[in-house]
């Protein structure tokens, strides 16, 4: 039977990525592998097709030679199905190597991850991050903020020890020999995977504790109250060493990570330390000019001059009345106030002969020139 062509066996376009081609072959190997399919010769047969295909197209000389002579270019260059279980490596390099070993076998870790015992004594507990939210208007200083997580801490009932009398009693595990890793083979590949009994610690306890199952830890809440810098960034990290999970069986515990992200508020834009607001003004306003007392960001008066002849969308620099710069509380940035004129929409009798006495007085034309069109 002919061969198909290599891009129609893996369903990719001839102008494919490598990354895309990688993909396709990971997708058509884990669908057809034999040890997946025992038996099925029909799975058998489009991996080796498919592990053929890949051969070619994820080498750039050998696609290169195939999209100019086709078959021809690439004879005998092919190992194909034996290559395919010989050597894995290169072929998911990249792209998630245990993970297909996953899909496969229904577990992950390939032979050689671990070549010895793990090492004696507990390991820290791990470090977590919570994210909590604060206000524009509360960074304008440094402030404490509240909020509440759940991380694991030392077992009371047996001080952390694992043990049901308080006393760590610890031996080797007898499943994986302390190593923490059992091996098991599937066909051609032989696998480790994290030992069930011992979680991959090498030992376990003898008398384990009812309340924490011999982990030394359990799951509790906790409010906590952070000293959160003023003009500190949004997304940024706040470290509290030791506050976060405690480690198995006495173990020091990790690093809790606050991430600070800053809500943003209604009125003000904010660009680092700069703070913009838009400001509406009256025509009148706006043509004769006068001082206007707006709110900053912290809700003081804030005095901005209004330059006669004002034109819409005009802005105003008001220096020093930003947020303070993050770990700079000395130096702030500027307000930028953007003014917008308001067009009267409903004008009594009076208004409306004082506007037309204004028109007549400004020698207003009442056909326009066109003037070159701008964005505001």
């Amino acid at each position: 039977m002919a061969k198909r062509d290599y891009y129609e066996v893996l369903g990719v376009a001839k102008n494919a990525s490598q990354d895309e081609i990688k993909k396709a072959y990971r997708k058509l190997a884990v669908q057809n592998h034999p040890d997946k399919n025992p038996g099925d010769k029909a799975a058998e047969e489009r991996f080796k097709e498919a592990t053929e295909a890949y051969e070619v197209l994820g080498d750039e000389k050998k696609r290169a030679a195939y999209d100019q002579y086709g078959f021809a270019g690439v004879d005998g260059q092919n190992q194909g199905y034996s290559r395919a279980y010989a050597d894995f490596s290169d072929l998911f390099s990249g792209g998630g190597f245990s993970s297909i070993f996953e899909d496969l076998f229904g577990f992950g870790g390939f032979s050689g991850a671990s070549s010895g015992p793990r090492q004696s004594g507990p390991a820290q507990g791990q470090s977590i991050r919570v994210n909590t939210e604060v206000r524009l208007e509360d960074i304008t200083g440094d402030f404490k903020h509240e909020f509440s997580y759940a991380h694991q801490v030392p077992c009371t009932a047996c001080n952390g020890t694992g043990s049901k009398s308080g006393k760590a009693s610890v031996k080797t595990c007898p499943t994986c020999g302390g190593m923490g890793q059992i091996r098991q083979s599937s066909g051609f590949f032989s696998m480790s995977r994290t030992c069930p009994t011992c979680g991959g610690r090498g030992s376990v306890i003898d008398d384990p504790c009812p309340v924490c199952r011999g982990n030394g830890t359990v799951r509790k809440n906790q409010t906590l109250r952070v000293t959160v810098p003023a003009g500190i960034e949004s997304g940024t990290d706040i470290i509290l060493h030791g506050m976060g999970n405690a480690g198995a069986n006495g173990a020091p515990a990790g690093d809790l990570y606050v991430r600070i992200n800053v809500r943003d508020s209604k009125y003000f834009v904010r660009q680092g330390a700069d703070l913009f607001v838009q400001i509406p003004v009256s025509m009148t306003q706006a043509a004769l000019g006068l001082d206007v007392t707006i709110k900053n960001l912290q809700g003081e008066d804030v005095k901005v001059n209004i330059p006669s002849g004002l034109q819409n969308g005009k802005i105003v620099r008001v220096k020093g009345q930003g947020l303070p710069k993050y770990r700079n509380e000395n130096s702030r940035g500027d307000l930028y106030v953007k003014f917008r004129i308001e067009t009267p929409r409903h004008l009594g009798l009076k208004a409306k002969q004082i506007m037309k006495q204004l028109s007549e007085a400004m020698g207003e034309n009442e056909r326009p020139n066109p003037v070159p069109f701008t964005e505001e």
